[in-house]
């Protein structure tokens, strides 16, 4: 798979996939990302999940009680993986979203060519901003579509994140790609603290910190930032 948005000793330069997926893919139309993945021009898909989030959930390196019931969640989940991978650590019901169709189908595929070992794996081709909290998720993760987002949404992004985290719950934000500033996207221009202003005060950081384990070309370019919602705090 090609490295996601760039690499290391160039993180400037993009790719020629991405290049060319960028040509494609304008966030403001939602039907685009759809049309990268019918073009299989998906430079962000590594074909597994990120190790940092092995490290924070198999490993529990920061020793977070992460919950063992209830629901979690993956917005822009792709092929799946990390919605897979938390229903078989943690037996979770997990759930995946996704504006596109066609990566929904192939994660549904996935998924039942390897089902989770336990708990539960659902997709859906649903927009993560009209999505009913319901009974509310114990647990999202968030790589790289906060990046893929325009930056005036991410505002809304935060309180989305309030509204759909149950009180106790946790937001895991691996951040990536912390290259050096440039316009346009995606992914658009990231620090790790771009995300405490659409938090706001309903959440409370609890790890932040470098990976201790990155893929090839993602060292120096990520960190691991998770939140705890706090009890009946909405966004300010």
């Amino acid at each position: 798979m090609p490295d996601l948005f760039g690499n290391l000793t160039a993180p400037a330069a993009m790719t020629d996939a991405v290049q060319k997926m960028r040509k494609i893919v304008k966030p403001e139309i939602e039907s685009t990302w759809d049309d990268a993945w019918k073009a299989n021009l998906a430079p962000w898909d590594a074909g597994e999940i990120q190790p940092p989030l092995r490290e924070a959930i198999g490993i529990n390196t920061d020793g977070v009680n992460w919950p063992k019931t209830g629901q979690a969640l993956v917005p822009g989940c792709g092929a799946g993986y990390d919605v897979l991978y938390l229903a078989s650590t943690l037996g979770l019901r997990a759930m995946g979203l996704d504006i596109s169709q066609t990566v929904v189908n192939k994660a549904n595929e996935l998924a039942k060519n390897n089902p989770p070992s336990q708990g539960e794996a659902t997709f859906g081709a649903t927009d993560f901003f009209a999505y009913p909290p319901g009974e509310g998720f114990d647990l999202i993760y968030d790589y790289t579509f906060f990046v893929a987002i325009p930056p005036r949404r991410r505002p809304e992004w935060g309180k989305k994140m309030a509204e759909l985290i149950k009180p106790g719950g946790f937001l895991i934000t691996l951040v990536f790609p912390m290259d050096p500033y440039s316009e346009g996207g995606p992914p658009h221009y990231v620090r790790p603290e771009h995300y405490d202003n659409p938090l706001g005060s309903a959440f409370e950081k609890i790890v932040d910190r470098a990976p201790e384990t990155s893929e090839k070309g993602h060292v120096g370019r990520e960190r691991l930032l998770v939140w705890k919602r706090k009890d009946n705090q909405s966004i300010n």
